[in-house]
């Protein structure tokens, strides 16, 4: 109840007030199934910054600090896009260690502990185009590289894949975003074993004054196996926020909330977003 009620207030607001917004970018993760545009580049950079966050396998909880995320979206086409995503440092301040099931791989001296962030490679196929009475529907499938060591307690040292149906659809003043799709976990405490989860988003966005947006979504994962996987348990965070375009630069912030035990109680997102004309298509 903590951060739950106060996000879906933040959220039902958002819904109310809304007004048309384009495909978003930063501070939502949630995908719009329109992309970035053939030959365009867009090119995020940002700070997250974590309470009370929680890593299941190796037992660790602590602050987390991520700087910088770091994403690229590359326009293949008019209806394709190529997106790289990561981090060059994330560092967690330990307030809190477990027995776990990879707690005895820790190679940490002190209360600090830091790695890069995982590489996701993914691919977002605009499928139909929005029409009256049809929402912009579009695929998305990525992989995640194991770039965090668990040595570190940050990573898990395995390589996951996502596939996800989108959806978009400006409904009078109202810019809603739906996901919906397949995660598959392997899981590192045994060979040969996956974990497949469902993973979810809902965003709307609404336009105000001067290129000024306000934004929210809610977006996590869904395992119903029971009992579920130490690390591959549900997870959701719920997140508002606002952002504001002058020409091609964006810059945005965000409040974030967890929606689980194993989420960050509070946390706080703010970036800056740049999109240009790299190249042209043949």
């Amino acid at each position: 109840m903590r951060a739950n009620a106060i996000g879906v207030a933040l959220l039902a607001t958002c819904l109310w007030t809304a007004s048309p917004a384009s495909a978003q970018q930063r501070p939502l993760i949630t995908e719009d199934p329109e992309v970035v545009g053939s030959g365009r580049l867009l090119i995020e950079s940002g700070i997250d910054v974590e309470r009370d966050a929680t890593y299941p396998l190796s037992g660790l909880s602590g602050n987390l600090l991520s700087v910088p995320t770091i994403g690229f979206s590359i326009g293949l086409s008019s209806i394709a896009e190529l997106q790289i995503d990561g981090g060059l440092y994330q560092r967690l301040t330990i307030t809190e260690r477990r027995p776990a099931p990879l707690s005895e791989m820790l190679e940490i001296t002190g209360d600090r502990t830091r790695a890069v962030k995982d590489l996701v490679i993914g691919t977002k196929i605009r499928l139909l185009s929005e029409q009256p009475g049809r929402p912009a529907i579009g695929f998305r499938f990525a992989t995640r590289l194991p770039n965090a060591s668990n040595e570190s307690g940050l990573g898990r040292d395995t390589t996951d894949f996502t596939a996800q149906l989108l959806f978009g659809k400006t409904v009078e003043s109202i810019r809603v975003v739906a996901n919906a799709g397949l995660l598959i976990l392997e899981d590192p405490t045994q060979a040969a074993r996956q974990d497949d989860l469902l993973v979810y988003g809902l965003s709307l966005a609404r336009a105000l004054t001067g290129g000024a947006e306000v934004v929210a979504e809610v977006n996590g994962r869904a395992n119903f196996s029971d009992p579920a996987s130490i690390g591959a348990e549900d997870r959701g965070i719920l997140k508002a926020g606002l952002r504001y375009t002058r020409g091609p630069v964006r810059v945005d912030g965000a409040i974030m909330l967890g929606m689980s035990p194993r989420d960050p109680d509070i946390g706080v997102t703010a970036g800056l977003t740049w999109v240009l004309d790299a190249f042209r298509i043949p």
